[in-house]
């Protein structure tokens, strides 16, 4: 076994180990970290798979935006006396049956396929010796000249939409 081969299962597995406790954890907290180890997973399979700029998207919208908006959200939640939230689960064993029949269905499908017939797998592994370069600076110089002022723009927005939040939170 190789390196990418490794490092592959082993940020798969804390991918889903991490999903996982998103699932099992009641203290809403604990899930929140939880969720952060899976998209920092997410973000390392992309790129394992030569996605750059999708692992860079992953890690700043959703760990650097979405999260950090949810842990704001649970912190500036009333709390009583002095625990955390903690979330309700009254249907654990219907929740656990339908995702036990999801995940056998889902492998069934895929132990199911002929990777070999598909046609973009076959030219994927004849080119797989090809050496690969990032995007990133293509892009990244193309959002700060030509694009800038929406990205700017986007940027305004989600600053009010913070500040909104914050206020209807605050309650004041």
């Amino acid at each position: 076994m190789n390196l990418p081969q490794l490092l592959l299962y082993v940020f798969a597995g804390l991918t889903v180990i991490s999903a996982a406790g998103v699932l099992l954890f009641r203290n809403v907290l604990y899930a929140a970290f939880s969720l952060l180890l899976t998209f920092l997973g997410v973000g390392a399979l992309y790129v394992l798979a030569g996605a750059d700029l999708l692992a860079v998207v992953q890690i700043v919208i959703y760990v650097g935006g979405v999260l950090v908006l949810l842990i704001f959200g649970i912190m500036l939640m009333q709390r009583t006396a002095g625990q955390g939230p903690v979330s309700g689960t009254g249907n654990r064993f219907v929740g656990l049956l339908a995702a036990g029949s999801l995940s056998g269905l889902l492998f069934k499908v895929i132990m199911g396929v002929n990777a070999r017939s598909i046609g973009w797998i076959g030219r994927a592994e004849a080119a797989e010796k090809m050496v690969t370069q990032t995007t990133l600076p293509a892009i990244g110089l193309n959002l700060m000249t030509t694009s800038v002022l929406p990205f700017e723009v986007a940027a305004i927005l989600l600053l009010v939409a913070l500040i909104g939040a914050a206020y209807i939170a605050g309650g004041d």
